[in-house]
């Protein structure tokens, strides 16, 4: 077991404003010295340029949503990995069930944006996931694995560069969530299959990214192969982002 410190990751979702962001970052930034572990914020692309202002100076990463699968070009609405590192972009999320569900992205073109994330310098925190109806039919194991073999297939020795997120759809926003034994048994199975993959699997962080909150923060964190966290609703609250972070930091 390494020593991977926990990375905590706020995603925002399409949520936020001008005066909101200030507000909520400034008050996260007043609890920070008592946290110690990694910590990231993904935020909607037309504030980053806000966020890197606000962040400056401190241990808070910088991270977007979303990324093109195409280095530059006629593809209008779409923002490219350099784009998103000249703005101090240091991670991104690809893949998420919600854009994997309402924007039909395939494994491909995940594996796609993760190459371009990578080529840029930026670490992508890919998602991989099962809805309930794979859950219950017994094929939870079979689609992650299926969805983080398509990016270890186009990203081969690189794919230690990269961050992966579980993140069970059925317990997304839901407020359900997978048991600290489910968790872990689908980390233990990416685990292997990074470690199939490549010498320095240990080097990857896996998050898990199902209605983490201030509650079970804990015991999710407390599993050998989950080394943080993918949050959703509770990252828009600094009390309780706050509260995750310091969990992850014991």
């Amino acid at each position: 077991m390494s020593m991977r410190s926990k990375l905590m990751v706020g995603n925002w979702k399409m949520n936020g404003s001008l005066t909101a962001n200030a507000s909520l970052v400034a008050d996260i930034l007043a609890g920070m010295p008592a946290v110690h572990c990694r910590a990231a914020l993904c935020v909607p692309s037309v504030y980053l340029a806000q966020l890197q202002a606000l962040l400056t100076a401190s241990s808070i990463d910088l991270g977007a949503q979303d990324v093109s699968p195409h280095g530059s070009g006629a593809f209008t609405g779409e923002v490219s990995a350099d784009m998103l590192h000249e703005f101090g972009v240091r991670y991104c999320i690809v893949g998420h069930s919600e854009r994997r569900q309402h924007h039909a992205e395939s494994d491909e073109l995940v594996a796609s944006k993760t190459q371009r994330a990578l080529a840029a310098g930026i670490t992508p925190i890919v998602c991989v996931g099962e809805s309930l109806a794979e859950r219950e039919a017994g094929q939870t194991e079979a689609v992650v694995k299926r969805q983080l073999a398509a990016v270890i297939h186009a990203n081969g020795h690189c794919i230690s560069e990269i961050v992966v997120a579980y993140e069970p759809i059925w317990a997304i926003g839901t407020g359900l969530t997978a048991s600290p034994e489910q968790a872990q048994q689908v980390h233990a199975v990416l685990r292997a299959q990074l470690q199939a993959a490549t010498a320095h699997a240990d080097r990857v962080s896996i998050l898990y990214g199902g209605s983490m909150n201030a509650a079970n923060a804990a015991e999710l964190l407390a599993q050998p192969d989950v080394d943080g966290g993918l949050i959703g609703g509770a990252a828009l609250k600094a009390p309780d982002f706050l509260s995750m972070l310091k969990t992850a930091s014991r």
